[in-house]
């Protein structure tokens, strides 16, 4: 068979990467793809909003499967266009989507429904939402409507902050029409993990659970960024919890849609944060997370071209889904300037070296080429990704590695998956 994947990052290589190992795919095509993913897949040159030209490549190259990588694309309804050509895609579609395009959805949905998550109120008003700000005070979280690429998310720990970001989503305009409208939620305490399920609308298999760091700098201090890294298992989602959060949270958010007309059929991830083992919601995302794609897929067994088909073909109850049981660790290598504005085109060395270390791999998310050599093409560089015995011996494997690449500019944490060692 013949697969199309869509995106350019991390999260797409790995999934690529996943898809090469497949008994029954003869042909991977990427649009637009990186340095990496070109091993591996033939990169076509074709914007991932370009609807018209996707679909006009799957029916040329008569591609059997399109897997769906970033939310935007998404949110636009691509989805729509290609099952309304007859065209097996994967992820949901553009109503589904609103669960991450509009926070403000996302959670009106959930009130309605009885899905925990922190008290909020919406404000389309400047004026309005400063005055509540300063009636609730800080700590407070606030949220861009729109998609943000990962950034429209601040935790204001004091008032000037809380200022500051609301001045940016609201005057500035940052994130554009994302930012018309600004969700101000209470600020949860505890620990986050990342939940992510496959669903065919009736069925829902989870995945292993994993743990994201937003920040940019160690001690999750400095502003938020798309994810500076991951690891799998995250010990704080134990098999009781996971229970609680499949019945209280994901199979409640499933039948929610169906109730307001809507079949959700794809990837769906919770961010959750988990306070004395009771979990909340924090965002919904449409699709697979990134950086965690990374080390959640290295420890899948089964072909996940079997799970992509038995999810469009509505029938994910007849899989049989394995993991490894080692876990696996992603440490992101950024540009400098990240997550503001950033260098590109500076050379990347020793990436041979890198993937060479047991256990590794590195996953590129923006790399392009100049001439023969691999460049920077993005403010999430590469994602260095480690599997081990255990989290000590992934962690030890993937910052190895790391230490063995080099670009200008290069800044990366060193702390991923210390919360985990702490709780062993």
């Amino acid at each position: 068979m013949k697969v199309l994947v869509i995106g350019s990052g991390g999260r797409e290589h790995a999934i690529v990467w996943k898809l090469s190992q497949s008994r029954s795919v003869d042909k991977i095509y990427c649009c637009p793809g990186n340095a990496g993913i070109s091993g591996l897949a033939e990169c076509i040159n074709v914007k991932q909003d370009d609807f018209g030209a996707l679909l006009d490549l799957v029916k040329y190259e008569w591609i059997d499967l399109t897997i769906v990588g970033p939310e935007d694309p998404l949110s636009k309804g691509i989805v729509d266009l290609f099952e309304k050509e007859g065209r097996k895609i994967l992820g949901p579609t553009k109503a589904a989507a609103q669960l991450e395009s509009s926070k403000v959805f996302s959670k009106d949905l959930m009130k309605s429904y009885g899905i925990p998550t922190a008290e909020y109120r919406v404000f389309t008003s400047y004026l309005h939402a400063e005055e509540y700000i300063k009636f609730k005070g800080t700590p407070i979280v606030i949220k861009a409507d729109g998609l943000a690429a990962g950034k429209g998310v601040f935790i204001a720990d004091d008032m000037a902050e809380a200022m500051d970001a609301l001045k940016v989503i609201m005057k500035d305009k940052a994130f554009g029409s994302a930012g018309d409208k600004v969700i101000i939620e209470d600020c949860l305490k505890g620990e986050e993990a990342s939940y992510m399920v496959f669903t065919d609308g009736k069925s829902i298999v989870p995945m292993v659970s994993s743990q994201d760091h937003k920040r940019i700098f160690d001690g999750d201090k400095g502003p938020n960024t798309g994810g500076m890294g991951a690891y799998s298992p995250a010990p704080v989602m134990t098999e009781e919890l996971e229970k609680v959060v499949i019945e209280k949270i994901m199979k409640p958010t499933i039948r929610a849609l169906r109730s307001e007309g809507i079949t959700y059929k794809g990837i769906l991830y919770a961010g959750l944060m988990i306070d004395k083992g009771v979990p909340q919601v924090l965002e919904f995302n449409c699709r697979l997370g990134d950086p965690e794609t990374q080390p959640v897929l290295s420890r899948l067994k089964t072909d996940l071209m079997d799970i992509a088909m038995a999810v469009t073909e509505e029938r994910l109850s007849e899989i049989n889904i394995e993991w490894n049981s080692d876990p696996a660790v992603c440490v992101v290598l950024s540009s400098a300037g990240y997550p503001g504005k950033y260098r590109k085109g500076d050379v990347i060395a020793g990436l041979g070296e890198a993937n060479a270390v047991e256990g590794v791999h590195v996953f590129h998310a923006g790399t392009a080429f100049k001439g023969n050599q691999i460049v920077t093409a993005g403010g999430r560089v590469l994602g260095v990704t480690a599997v081990g015995k255990d989290i000590a011996t992934a962690k030890a494997r993937a910052y190895d590695a790391a230490g063995k690449i080099l670009f200008q500019g290069m800044q990366y944490r060193k702390d991923i998956a210390d919360r985990a060692l702490k709780r062993q």
